[in-house]
């Protein structure tokens, strides 16, 4: 199932597909809106409790740090207030409460993700009372894939053991680099021994699955630094890698600005770092997932891929394809019968609506059935690397005649029924999708609003 990808392809096509240097400011287009309100969440939530077989995925937000990354683009907080962070707890288990109490009874999770901010910036009490309050309202079954993000400087052996007996199977570290004048850059020090210890420390533990966060684009970043960055890595052998661009956005992210904008890489050299990622992993026994990840040839997810079941929600790639995601927390993402919903971002805010009672959604959008299908076809072409002539009809006739015409660069092959994306059109599947990334905006809030361990 290893992917095998092209060394070289024509540099004309970077010219017209790369992305926009990515020292300039990120604009937000979303179709996204603040018209859904707490009554048009609880209406959503309602149709779950009228189909009791459903399964569903939970989103659980934590979003505060120690310190400050500068090249976070999440929303977090930094806080060192414990009495705070027990104060966020009290209003989470009464979110997780109202939204329990209207879809009626215990329900099956086939996926339950905790993400920040710094999930395990929680001390151990607070990590136990987090997965008490889920126990409480949610089965967790032996087969939910149930993950947490670390930070590893906030990892130890006994909280690793503590998150691996509170029922956590997969764990992924926020890696980012293992260069020492990247991580000043960034205000990220980490040492390679110390990331290596605790991954060390966490297969010990027992985890089914072991996860690295990598980021390309990052200021002070060479090819000879990334490189080695990978090396290091491989040697490792997690079993899944994430590989993000990293995304300047100062406008929404004042703290980017303490990153010197002549210390970051060009587009071109973004593309060639992300193309080394690609020919490193897929060289060692790892599939090319979806856009931006990497997984072991056994991993579930290139299972899932090489069978042509992969899916996409807000929580990221996944093989369990819960029927409805709910988000839980300031910030949290989900999705319910195809209204996408986001909660309050501000903490205090957040907390003011759930003591009043109101489910705190903020802004949203309702999908119609054409839009669901237009976004589950691409989806699918994005996960499965293919869009069949069925499931473009009706919802995306003229994108397939476009995406068709690509076949003369390389970026597809055309079959009678459908389209196959191509090992070079791996590289530009983002730009192949990208006009219709308003459709991924829920997948973008998640983003920007989770990813920053």
């Amino acid at each position: 199932m290893t992917s095998t990808t092209p060394l070289e392809f024509a540099p004309d096509l970077l010219v017209r597909f790369t992305q926009p240097d990515p020292r300039t400011d990120d604009a937000d287009t979303t179709i996204w809106n603040e018209r859904i309100t707490s009554t048009d969440y609880r209406t959503a939530l309602a149709t779950i409790g009228d189909h009791p077989q459903e399964t569903l995925g939970l989103y659980l937000h934590i979003p505060f740090c120690p310190g400050r990354c500068l090249y976070c683009g999440c929303n977090t907080t930094v806080t060192h207030n414990t009495t705070r962070i027990d104060r966020y707890l009290d209003a989470l288990e009464q979110e997780i409460e109202q939204v329990a109490s209207v879809i009626a009874g215990e329900r099956d999770v086939l996926q339950l993700h905790v993400a920040g901010g710094t999930p395990n910036y929680l001390n151990d009490h607070q990590l136990t009372r987090l997965v008490e309050i889920i126990e409480r309202r949610f089965r967790i079954l032996p087969e939910t894939a149930t993950a947490i993000e670390c930070d590893p400087r906030r990892s130890s052996a006994g909280q690793l053991e503590l998150l691996h007996a509170l029922g956590f199977r997969q764990i992924t570290f926020g890696v980012q680099d293992l260069e020492a004048r990247v991580q000043r850059a960034i205000g990220r020090i980490q040492s390679i021994d110390l990331v290596r210890d605790v991954y060390w420390m966490a297969r010990e533990s027992g985890f089914d699955s072991v996860g690295f966060d990598l980021i390309y684009g990052l200021p002070e970043q060479t090819a000879e630094s990334f490189e080695a960055t990978l090396a290091a890595v491989v040697d490792m052998a997690p079993d899944r890698v994430a590989c993000f661009g990293y995304a300047r956005a100062p406008q929404q992210r004042a703290h980017q600005h303490a990153i010197d904008i002549h210390c970051l890489p060009d587009a071109r050299q973004r593309s060639a770092m992300f193309k080394r990622a690609v020919t490193a992993f897929t060289q060692c026994g790892y599939t090319w997932i979806g856009l931006d990840t990497f997984a072991l040839d056994t991993d579930e997810l290139a299972i899932a891929q090489d069978e042509g079941r992969l899916y996409r929600n807000c929580i990221g790639y996944t093989a369990a394809n819960p029927r409805h995601t709910i988000g839980f927390g300031a910030g949290a993402v989900g999705e319910i019968n195809g209204h996408c919903l986001q909660n309050e971002t501000h903490i205090e805010r957040w907390q003011q609506r759930i003591a009043a009672g109101e489910l705190p959604v903020v802004r949203g959008h309702h999908l119609s059935k054409a839009e669901q299908r237009r976004r589950h076809a691409l989806s699918h072409m994005i996960c499965n690397l293919e869009l069949s002539r069925s499931q473009a009809q009706g919802c995306l006739d003229q994108e397939y005649q476009r995406l068709a015409s690509y076949a003369a660069d390389g970026l597809v092959e055309v079959e009678p029924d459908r389209l196959r994306i191509t090992p070079t059109g791996r590289f530009f599947l983002r730009e192949l999708w990208s006009e219709h990334d308003a459709y991924f905006a829920w997948d973008r809030a998640r983003w920007h609003l989770s990813r920053s361990n």
